[in-house]
């Protein structure tokens, strides 16, 4: 008993180490954020800030207009980029799920293929914006991340075959359900760990998405948070390079440093607070195919 609770402790006392290797990443880049400009070129980061300052925060607080509008545009895009997402790849995952499916490996060839090969950025590029005319609109932010990942689909696939009794689906059509409500009222509730799962890796990748903005976007009132906090960091570093005359003192105050810090907090934070509640489906998500006792 005494082993037992002995290997318990040590296992215990593991995680909680790695725990915090974890978050010694993210406690640095916030006491960075929340350090003097000048500390940070004399001394370099660290844990504890020698000279507290929220110059940082003052500057981003100063752009609050574009940056509240900017997050308005980045929580619209991910909100609908991930439900039409997970429904996207969730309608074309079922039928690949299901062995009685016509050519059922020929299709599942085809998503497979598209995560070895890609028409590359100047064919996509010319696509999105001469064939449909999508250049500086809020479907070039939408679009290029909504067109099916083969990753997520095969990995809905994959739990819709393991994990979805075959049994529940034929019991469904004896009693008389269409495809639509066996998909909708059996196969998407018993689906939630995955759904829950792929919907936070959609999240994650369009709130963090810059370079569709970058190549696709050149209006301001499009930018979205990850766009305007690059284009703020490349203003800074063109003001601090370019220095000419009655500019000096102006340029020499811009807290660089600390700045970069800052816009990674006020970029990752609304992520971290809405993890925890992901965290479990994420879990079993990705024990898909896992034997069961």
């Amino acid at each position: 008993m005494k082993t037992n609770q002995m290997n318990q402790a040590i296992v215990h006392a593991a995680f909680i180490i790695l725990a915090v290797f974890c978050l010694f990443p993210f406690l640095l880049l916030f006491m960075s954020s929340i350090t003097d400009e000048s500390a940070i070129v004399g001394n370099g980061y660290s844990i504890w800030p020698s000279d507290f300052s929220l110059e940082a925060y003052k500057y981003l607080w100063a752009q609050k207009a574009a940056m509240f509008h900017s997050y308005g545009i980045t929580i619209l895009i991910t909100v609908v980029g991930t439900f039409f997402g997970l429904l996207i790849s969730a309608l074309l995952a079922y039928p690949l799920s299901r062995r009685d499916l016509p050519m059922r490996g020929i299709l599942s060839f085809l998503v497979f293929f598209t995560l070895l090969f890609n028409g590359g950025l100047v064919p996509t590029y010319l696509i999105y914006t001469e064939v449909f005319d999508m250049k500086n609109t809020l479907m070039s932010l939408l679009i290029p991340g909504l067109l099916t990942n083969g990753f997520y689909i095969l990995l809905i696939r994959t739990f819709f075959a393991n994990s979805i009794p075959v049994q529940i689906i034929e019991s469904a059509y004896i009693d008389g359900a269409s495809e639509f409500k066996i998909f909708y009222r059996m196969v998407l509730p018993l689906s939630l760990p995955i759904l829950a799962t792929i919907g936070l890796m959609l999240t994650i990748n369009y709130w963090n998405d810059w370079f569709n903005g970058l190549i696709y976007v050149t209006e301001p009132s499009l930018f979205s948070i990850q766009n305007l906090l690059n284009r703020m960091l490349v203003n800074i570093q063109f003001l601090q390079q370019n220095n000419l005359g009655g500019q000096q003192n102006l340029t020499a105050n811009l807290p660089m440093n600390s700045v970069r810090m800052a816009m990674a907090v006020v970029g990752i934070l609304p992520l971290i607070l809405v993890y925890p509640f992901f965290q479990k489906y994420f879990v079993k998500g990705l024990t898909i195919g896992a034997v069961k006792g």
